[in-house]
């Protein structure tokens, strides 16, 4: 917990756009002036916290590689499905065709796993045309890829818009979480592709793919990218943001917060209790994200575990013993890529994005698997 608490004084007294206080003596005036003026709670909010003491911003955390903020797209709100999948490969041929996908940015949560001998990765395609010439034509004709598994997310528990990693619930106060900013709407179940898509505009794309490299960007720089005023981008981004095409992400390095051990759960439950185990589980701090999909395994999860025996202690004693879960397979991390959009160099984050383009790469998957 120590280290999670870490990561979130981080994030908190990283972020230079946030007013809180460098100076010790300021925390004692507020607290002396608090203490009359709240009998009741006196200076519970406005006592010294590390943020007085803290000297690293946020650039600096970037350039280590231990946080980065990206706009994510939702290809549900475009009319796409999303896909979770598995490609089992020849030997010394899996880390190029990871690589190769890691390079496209419909692709995102790009890992090796079963030992390096196995490819997962999230499929997010903003266009029917450009999921089926991944999924049905690259991938099965390239010779190094001997199983494929492609499994359509059919409802979505936990993660994206609105998700608050539970790891770190209960780190920062109310009050200190309210003075970050709006803290949008809460993670709610809802249908994965929307029924009424929205439409983007050339101004859009350009919009999305400067969000993609950067989160954080100004509304002058996102208008420089987009040919807008900032006043119309202003008003583009409150509407994509809004509508939910995009949603703002902070993408942070487990293992900068000390979880050492990651897998993707594949699990089998009762049709029944799908609903009721997927709901559990989004309540599960080690569960970044929950989802029920098609295929054998119709449920999905990705946990994050301080270390194998606690992974394993997760795998039996909390989710095995789910009413209605028939079996589990624990499919541990060998190696994460990528990430929501954003590479993965060892333990640490890239400092470039994932996406290259505002129309979307789509190469880097050859017949030759090379």
């Amino acid at each position: 917990m120590d280290n999670a608490a870490a990561g979130a004084w981080a994030v908190l007294c990283g972020d230079t756009r946030a007013s809180w206080p460098r100076d010790p003596e300021q925390y004692r005036r507020d607290a002396i002036r608090d203490r009359a003026r709240y009998p009741l709670s006196g200076d519970f909010a406005s006592n010294i916290m590390p943020c007085a003491f803290w000297k690293q911003g946020y650039r600096r955390m970037l350039r280590a590689g231990a946080i980065r903020v990206v706009g994510v797209v939702d290809p549900g709100a475009l009319g796409q499905s999303r896909w979770m999948v598995r490609l089992r490969c020849r030997p010394g041929s899996v880390t190029a065709i990871a690589e190769a996908l890691a390079q496209r940015d419909d692709v995102s949560w790009v890992a090796l796993s079963a030992a390096g001998s196995e490819v997962t990765c999230a499929v997010r395609s903003r266009s029917q045309e450009q999921r089926d010439d991944l999924l049905g034509r690259r991938l099965p004709r390239t010779a190094a890829v001997l199983d494929l598994q492609a499994s359509v997310i059919l409802r979505q528990f936990l993660g994206g818009v609105g998700h608050y990693w539970a790891a770190l619930a209960g780190t920062l106060t109310p009050e200190q979480e309210s003075a970050l900013g709006p803290g949008g709407r809460p993670f709610t179940e809802r249908p994965v592709v929307r029924e009424h898509p929205s439409q983007l505009s050339a101004h859009d794309e350009k919009l999305l793919a400067a969000l993609a490299a950067d989160g954080r960007a100004s509304l002058v720089d996102l208008a420089a990218a987009a040919d807008l005023t900032p006043g119309r981008a202003s008003r583009r981004l409150h509407a994509l943001l809004s509508g939910g095409v995009v949603h703002i992400d902070v993408e942070i390095a487990p293992l900068a917060l000390g979880y050492r051990a990651r897998a993707n759960l594949w699990m089998r439950v009762h049709p029944a209790e799908i609903k009721t185990v997927g709901r559990a589980m989004a309540q599960m701090p080690e569960v970044g994200f929950a989802a029920a999909v098609s295929g054998p395994y119709n449920l999905h999860a990705a946990v994050h575990c301080h270390d194998l025996d606690r992974l394993f202690e997760f795998g039996t004693d909390r989710v095995g013993t789910l009413p209605g879960v028939e079996g589990v397979e624990i499919s541990p991390v060998f190696r994460q890529i990528k990430q929501a959009g954003t590479r993965v160099d060892g333990d640490r984050l890239s400092s470039v994005a994932g996406a290259v383009s505002a129309a979307g790469r789509t190469g880097g998957v050859t017949s030759s698997g090379r």
